[in-house]
């Protein structure tokens, strides 16, 4: 009597590959960026208040930036915060924000804070 022997190592195809799954570390870097550099480049005088929509090809993931506001923090720094939405796999959720323009000339993100 024949038949198939699941347990033997001949019925194993070796050419199929695995690779891990991402744990969401990168798409959360690549949208703080994304989100920074909308927040950062915006014409706060120009856009008036209007909403601002941001997209990330990277991760999938978009939103609204509903409000940005900025100021000077006590080192002199300009700095904005902001209000956003983010849509992504995981579902929708609010964030609030704040980024300040570094000594550098570069923006930092120094919050990306999920709400409630």
């Amino acid at each position: 009597m024949s038949g198939l022997d699941l347990f033997s190592d001949s019925n194993i195809d070796k050419t199929v590959r695995t690779s891990t799954v991402p744990n969401g570390n990168t798409e959360r870097l690549t949208d703080e960026i994304t989100v920074r550099n909308a927040v950062s480049s915006a014409d706060i005088l120009r856009t008036g208040g209007s909403p601002i929509p941001w997209a990330n090809s990277a991760s999938g993931s978009a939103g609204v930036i509903s409000s940005i506001a900025e100021n000077q923090d006590a080192a002199g720094r300009t700095c904005r915060d902001f209000i956003t939405t983010k849509h992504s796999y995981q579902g929708i959720a609010n964030f609030a924000g704040r980024t300040c323009l570094g000594n550098s000339g570069e923006w930092l993100l120094l919050a990306f804070d999920k709400q409630g």
